[in-house]
């Protein structure tokens, strides 16, 4: 094991470093921070394959309030209505930080944003960059602005395998480093690690983002909430490249419309037709492939020979599977997109274990509910890292931590033995009898202390969480209980109550393949 980073005492320590990480060191400015790069840095990263841009009330006849609403109607009556406001009235503000940060915003003649439509948005307001290159443009301004900055120190190479704790108190973490294991002592963690699309077969996202933070979360004992609700984003690009190239909602948003294979409408008589949110679209897809059809988003007359100019990133994709967008339609299909759920943090960010926060997609603050809103994501990301520095910034002071004593290190995670299990059990539907295999695969793989060991906590708590809703309601859609809930709850859980869960569904299992039979 390596000596302990004595430079590095005492300084809050942020793991990730996409938009969540960056603006969250940069807001804690001049305060010393570490911010832990599992790859290089800028490699890799949900933020940096972001396409569609971010919402906010920006233009005319637009408002907080209409933002606020849209919100709270995608997220399906789950949405925590004071964090919604919240965030809606800070939108404007976080995404002109983001220009004074250097973010090259697309903007118009006369200097204001460009904004474009997405799903469910009943305004334009989504402020994008290069046409539907918004997290390329954001991560390039961030890391240059975090490089500059004194007070920032990026060690690059590092993976966060655990979360220290005393007393329910966070007080460092144990990470792989180029040179082995290393202690990283820590006045504060804050974990902004992003999604999970690594846990799925089929997603847009990085394979290497398979719920690392949650992990670390999870086995420290901290409560999850949400974790059952996984949005497919409708229009990922049909072919046999993983993870899927996204075809963003924009194209939707400027008019493109989804057919199958034999020129019929798939969005016919569906409210809100292609602008119907993601969960709605995804599920009318799902369907007609399920019945043995191909879809296709057809952009020839709405959009055509511009597309090039405005999708430059999905056309050099579509370009790379033989598809040109602006002569035949695109070949479309559901992939993982987004989690809704997380660690569960309060309204400045905070975790159940003191002087632990989380931000961006591995936080569940209640903003989404049961579905995210287009283009909210990076939003929420640079809104909520002001309020977690803020946090931070106004916590007691800590003495300093004791001595970290010496640990082995958990092995390299290995997602692949989750993935097949999850993948199967919590797509665009589920079904309880899939779950509860799904769920006992998972504990056992969850306690094994291989490889697999944390990406299939991470699989089990949305497994349990799945089979805990006995309900349909947003990206969650179960086909033994399509009703709608009967009231408003959220579900929160440990991984231990996860694992217990699972074990008493073991027991049952003999009786599953029974009824099965």
């Amino acid at each position: 094991m390596t000596a302990e980073p004595v430079a590095l005492r005492g300084r809050v320590v942020v793991v990730g470093a996409g938009i969540a990480g960056l603006m969250t060191a940069l807001a804690l400015r001049p305060r010393p921070v570490v911010v832990l790069s599992r790859g290089a840095l800028g490699a890799e990263g949900s933020t940096l394959w972001a396409q569609g841009g971010l919402a906010a009330a920006l233009g005319p006849g637009d408002s907080p309030a209409l933002h606020a609403a849209d919100t709270i109607a995608a997220g399906d009556g789950l949405c925590d209505g004071a964090v919604v406001e919240r965030f809606a009235e800070a939108a404007p503000a976080a995404i002109e930080t983001l220009a004074r940060l250097g973010v090259r915003f697309d903007r118009t003649a006369a200097g204001r944003f460009a904004l474009g439509l997405e799903a469910a948005h009943s305004r334009r307001r989504i402020a994008h960059c290069g046409g539907d290159g918004a997290g390329r443009e954001v991560m390039r301004a961030l890391l240059a602005a975090a490089r500059a900055a004194p007070s920032i120190e990026i060690l690059e190479g590092y993976e966060a395998r655990r979360l220290l704790v005393e007393d329910n108190v966070a007080i460092g973490l144990l990470a792989a480093g180029p040179a082995g294991p290393a202690r990283l002592p820590a006045d504060a963690v804050v974990i902004a690690t992003g999604g999970i699309g690594g846990l799925y077969e089929d997603s847009t996202n990085p394979p290497g983002s398979f719920g690392q933070g949650l992990a670390l979360a999870a086995r420290a004992g901290a409560v999850l909430a949400d974790m059952e609700f996984v949005q497919f984003h409708p229009t990922a690009l049909d072919g046999a490249r993983r993870p899927a190239p996204l075809v963003s909602e924009a194209v939707r948003g400027e008019g493109a419309i989804l057919v199958d294979d034999a020129g019929e409408p798939v969005m016919a008589g569906i409210a809100g037709a292609e602008l119907a949110p993601r969960d709605v679209v995804a599920r009318a897809i799902a369907a007609r492939r399920a019945a043995g059809r191909r879809v296709f988003l057809d952009a020839r007359a709405a959009i055509g020979a511009r597309f090039e100019a405005r999708f430059p990133v999905i056309a050099e994709a579509c370009r790379a599977a033989g598809v040109d967008p602006a002569r035949e339609p695109i070949p479309v299909r559901p992939a993982q997109h987004y989690h809704m759920g997380g660690i569960a943090v309060d309204a400045e960010g905070r975790s159940s274990i003191a002087g632990l926060w989380a931000c961006g997609e591995a936080a569940c603050t209640g903003l989404h509910g049961a579905n995210r809103l287009a283009s909210n994501s990076l939003t929420e990301a640079a809104v909520f890292a002001a309020i977690v520095a803020r946090s931070i910034e106004g916590a007691p002071v800590r003495r300093p931590p004791p001595p970290l004593l010496a640990a082995l290190a958990p092995p390299a995670p290995d997602p692949a033995p989750a993935r097949r299990l999850l993948s199967r059990a919590a797509g665009v539907v589920r079904d309880g009898d899939t779950l509860r295999e799904a769920a006992a695969a998972l504990a056992a793989l969850a306690a094994s202390g291989g490889p697999a060991s944390d990406p299939a906590a991470v699989a089990l708590t949305i497994a349990v969480s799945a089979l805990r809703r006995a309900d349909s309601v947003g990206a969650h859609s179960r086909l033994d209980f399509p009703q709608p809930p009967a009231d408003g709850r959220r579900i929160r859980l440990t991984l231990a109550e996860a694992l217990a869960q699972a074990a008493a569904l073991a027991q049952a299992a003999p009786e599953i393949h029974a009824r099965r039979a």
